[in-house]
């Protein structure tokens, strides 16, 4: 039977960890965490499980996820972040192929909650992660901040039921401050990228993205916070590019 190493990285994540671990209960075989020295109890709540507790500087998502995959004894790799779990439907297709591995990497649908809810619309689901590979077969890439794991070409991709549970924010408050962040790194990542913004590129991708997330993905069907989600994406995206088009002038006049 395939073995599977479980990888999380994680700075201050006392709220959540311990549910991620406990999922893994009967799936992971090993489960490495990554930590960006935390100074709340979540080094305390992991030593509550079986795992391997590795400090090490945070070098951005893509690049942390990147060293976390050195870490780890087995090829097949589960990826987690420590604000998610698995579902006992998710848990239960996994469990359903470690016996016969057919593909280089799997799969599966993404259920975000927010402030209690679980949202089912805009661009927020079905959410399709690829989380579950074989290491051998690709790694993390893109921007640091929308990191993907990339696989080799013609590697093949299978697709699991059940989902992925996630909790990315814990209020209102904390989406607006997580925007916020997020935007700047986007748009310094943007910039490292060689991308360009004019003065009309903030506000047609504001305009678009709000379209897009609450109309064609219909946002709206979740209510109040439907629109709450779709507003927060399209401001945060037109920051970005403000902040982008302010970067590469600053860039222009040195």
């Amino acid at each position: 039977m395939p073995k599977i190493s479980a990888v999380i990285i994680t700075y201050n994540e006392e709220l959540f960890i311990e549910k991620c671990l406990a999922s893994l209960d009967g799936i992971a075989d090993e489960i490495v965490v990554v930590d960006s020295f935390s100074t709340d109890a979540t080094e305390e709540i992991c030593k509550k499980f079986n795992v391997r507790f590795i400090k090490h500087e945070f070098e951005g998502f893509r690049d942390q996820k990147n060293y976390a995959l050195k870490l780890a004894t087995h090829k097949n790799i589960l990826s987690l972040d420590a604000d998610e779990a698995l579902s006992d439907k998710l848990r239960e297709s996994i469990i359903s192929i470690k016996d016969k591995w057919d593909y280089d990497g799997y799969r599966f649908n993404r259920l975000n909650n927010y402030c209690g809810d679980w949202i089912r619309h805009s661009e927020w689901y079905p959410d399709r992660q690829l989380r579950l590979f074989c290491s051998d077969h690709g790694k993390w890439g893109e921007l640091n901040l929308h990191e993907k794991f990339i696989l080799s070409n013609g590697a093949t991709i299978g697709k699991l039921q059940g989902d992925l549970l996630h909790w990315p924010f814990l209020s209102l408050q904390d989406h607006v401050d997580k925007m916020g962040r997020y935007s700047v790194i986007g748009a310094e990542e943007f910039h490292k990228a060689g991308k360009k913004a004019n003065i009309f590129t903030p506000y047609i991708h504001f305009i678009w993205g709000f379209f897009r997330s609450y109309i064609v993905h219909k946002g709206f069907l979740d209510g109040r916070n439907g629109y709450l989600i779709c507003s927060m994406y399209a401001k945060s995206t037109l920051n970005k590019y403000k902040k982008l088009r302010q970067l590469n002038r600053n860039g222009a006049g040195k």
